[in-house]
C-alpha cells in the first residue's frame, strides 16, 4: 500500500536540546494514526516538521513517494497538509465563507471577488461535513466545535489529504465529541489520512486505528490500537505503571469543614444540593456536561451566590455573597478554562503564583518584589513547576506546568477548602500523575479538597467519596470501597443504580 506520508530517522534539536532522535512515522490513506505522549515528548515538533514551520536536522519527508526537501507552509498545503489545533486559527470578524476562502481563492488585488461563488462553495464544503452553519455568519459568534468544522471544512477546500488534529475534542461535550467523530469517519472513507493528537486515551479506540507513543523525542512503540490495552499505552509514554497515574495516599480524614444544605441558586441553575466535606477529604463531583458541577463551584466561591438554603463553614452559618469573601474565608477556587480564568498567560510565573496575596506581600500600596519572588520560587519548588526562571510569561510553559501556577496562586491564600474544576484537562499523564500527587500531599495536610471531573477513572481513582450530580442537583453519594463506573454513570443518567431505565 502506497504510504501518504513517511519520515525516516527525523532529528531535530534546539539550542543541543534533543527534541527527536530519529523519529521515523507514517501515515496510509483513509486511516486514523494517533501520536501520543507526555508534554515535551516531541509531538508538536513532529508536527511542526510535517507542516513546514520546522526544518529536520537530519533524516527523510516523503509525502505520497515524494522526497520533501526545504519543506514550508506554503508547500505543505500544496502537497495536501493541513493541520487543526485545540484553538481555532480562524479570523473571529469575517465571515465562514470569508474564512474558508482564505488560502483558496487565487490572490490578488485586481481580482473581484465573486460573492455567491463564494457562499456557495461554503456551503458545499460544510455539508460535507455534515454542517448546517450559515456562510454569512461572524466566525465570533460560532461555538468551539462549529469552528472546528469550518476548519475542516477549508482543509477539505484545499484538497487536503493529510490532516493533523491537534487535541480538537479538548472542549467538547459528549453529543460535539461523537459528532467529530462521525465526521472523522466520513474523511476516512474517502481516503484521507489523520494524525490525531489526544491526551484521552479512552477516545482511541473509537477513532484511531494504530497508535505511536513518542517518549523524550524517541518512539517508543507502534501498536495496532485493538491490541494495546490504556494501561500498556501508559508505560509506552511514560515508562510508569498506570497506578501510579492515580497516587492517592491514605489521610486521616477530620471535621466537616464546608456544608451545605438545601443550598440553590436559580441564576446558576442549582437546586437543593445537600452535601459536605472534611478536612483530609478528596469530594469526588461527578456527573455529565450540564449537570450543574461547575455552577455549585461558582455558587460556593461566590461568582453566583446561593438565594436558597444553607451553607455552613466549620458549623457555622455562613453568606457568600462574593468571591472575596470565600477567600477571607478560606475558600480557593482553581477553575476549569485555565488559560482564561487560572492565569495570566502574558505575566511571568511570579506574579502568577502572588495574585491573589497582593495586599501580603505590599507595603504602602508599593508591591515588595522581593517577597513576590520569594513566594513564588517557594511554590516552583514544593509543586515542581518547570520552568526556565520566574521571568517566564505562564503561556511558555506547558498544560500541567500552568495548573501548577493556577494552583499555587491559590494554595498561596493558605485556604482550608481547595475546589479544583477539572483539574487534569488537557495535560498529559505524567503531569496528570504529578498533579495527583500534589492533590494527595495536600488532603494529607488537611486540606478539604472538592475535585469536579469528568474522567471517571480520575474520580474513582482519587476520591474518597464521590457525588452525583444531575439536572443541577445532587443524586446519589457513594463511597470508595463500593463505588463503580457503571453505578456513578447510572446516576449521572438520573437512573436508580441497579434499575434498568424504560
Amino acid at each position: 500500500m502506497q504510504q501518504l506520508l513517511t519520515l525516516t530517522a527525523v532529528r531535530k534539536s534546539f539550542a543541543g536540546v534533543h527534541a527527536l532522535k530519529g523519529v521515523s512515522f507514517d501515515l496510509r490513506p483513509g486511516e486514523v494514526h494517533a501520536l501520543v505522549g507526555e508534554n515535551g515528548a516531541g509531538k508538536s515538533t513532529l508536527i511542526k516538521i510535517i507542516t513546514g514551520a520546522h526544518q529536520p536536522d537530519a533524516g527523510m519527508l516523503t509525502v505520497r513517494d515524494q522526497t520533501v526537501t526545504d519543506n514550508d507552509p506554503v508547500r505543505a498545503r500544496r502537497l495536501g497538509i493541513a493541520a487543526i489545533y485545540q484553538q481555532p486559527a480562524l479570523f473571529p470578524d469575517l465571515t465562514v465563507a470569508e474564512n474558508i476562502a482564505l488560502g483558496l481563492e487565487p490572490a490578488g488585488w485586481w481580482r473581484p471577488v465573486q460573492w455567491r461563488r463564494r457562499r456557495e462553495r461554503a456551503k458545499q464544503l460544510l455539508a460535507r461535513v455534515g454542517s448546517r452553519l450559515a456562510p454569512d455568519v461572524y466566525v465570533r459568534r460560532l461555538s468551539m466545535p462549529e469552528q472546528q468544522l469550518v476548519e475542516i471544512a477549508r482543509a477539505l477546500g484545499a484538497d487536503a489529504r493529510i490532516l493533523i488534529m491537534d487535541e480538537p475534542t479538548a472542549s467538547l461535550s459528549d453529543t460535539e465529541v461523537d459528532n467529530l467523530f462521525r465526521v472523522i469517519r466520513e474523511l476516512r472513507g474517502g481516503g484521507v489520512g489523520i494524525i490525531y493528537i489526544s491526551h484521552r486515551l479512552e477516545e482511541l479506540p473509537r477513532i484511531a486505528d494504530r497508535v505511536t507513543a513518542l517518549r523524550d523525542g524517541e518512539v517508543a512503540g507502534t501498536r495496532l490500537v485493538g491490541e494495546v490495552t490504556r494501561a500498556e499505552l501508559i508505560r509506552l509514554m511514560v515508562g510508569r505503571e498506570l497506578s501510579a497515574v492515580f497516587p492517592k495516599q491514605p489521610a486521616a480524614i477530620g471535621d466537616i469543614v464546608l456544608e451545605c444544605r438545601g443550598v440553590g441558586s436559580a441564576s446558576a441553575g442549582v437546586r437543593d444540593v445537600t452535601l459536605s466535606v472534611r478536612a483530609g477529604e478528596i469530594l469526588g463531583l461527578a456527573g455529565l456536561v450540564g449537570a450543574g458541577r461547575t455552577e455549585l463551584a461558582r455558587v460556593l466561591f461566590g461568582l453566583t451566590p446561593a438565594d436558597v438554603g444553607e451553607i455552613r463553614f466549620r458549623g457555622q452559618h455562613i453568606v457568600i455573597d462574593q468571591p472575596a469573601r470565600a477567600v477571607e474565608l478560606g475558600i480557593a477556587y482553581v477553575p476549569e478554562d485555565r488559560r482564561r480564568h487560572g492565569v495570566i498567560l502574558d505575566l511571568p510565573v511570579a506574579a502568577n503564583a502572588t495574585l491573589s496575596i497582593l495586599c501580603k506581600i505590599a507595603a504602602g500600596g508599593l508591591l515588595d518584589f522581593g517577597k513576590e519572588r520569594a513566594v513564588a520560587q517557594d511554590f516552583v519548588r514544593r509543586l515542581g513547576v518547570k520552568t526556565a526562571s520566574l521571568d517566564a510569561p505562564v503561556g511558555n510553559l506547558s498544560g500541567g506546568n500552568q495548573q501548577k501556577v493556577a494552583l499555587a496562586r491559590w494554595l498561596a491564600t493558605d485556604p482550608a477548602v481547595l475546589i479544583l474544576d477539572e483539574p487534569t484537562q488537557g495535560i498529559d499523564v505524567g503531569a496528570k500523575a504529578e498533579i495527583h500527587r500534589l492533590m494527595s500531599n495536600l488532603a494529607g495536610r488537611g486540606i478539604a479538597i472538592i475535585m469536579i471531573s469528568s474522567e471517571l477513572p480520575e474520580v474513582l481513582g482519587m476520591s474518597d467519596r464521590i457525588v452525583v450530580m444531575h439536572g443541577g442537583t445532587v443524586v446519589g453519594t457513594l463511597d470508595r470501597a463500593t463505588a463503580t463506573q457503571e453505578a456513578i454513570m447510572e446516576l449521572a443518567l438520573g437512573h436508580t443504580p441497579g434499575t434498568v431505565p424504560v
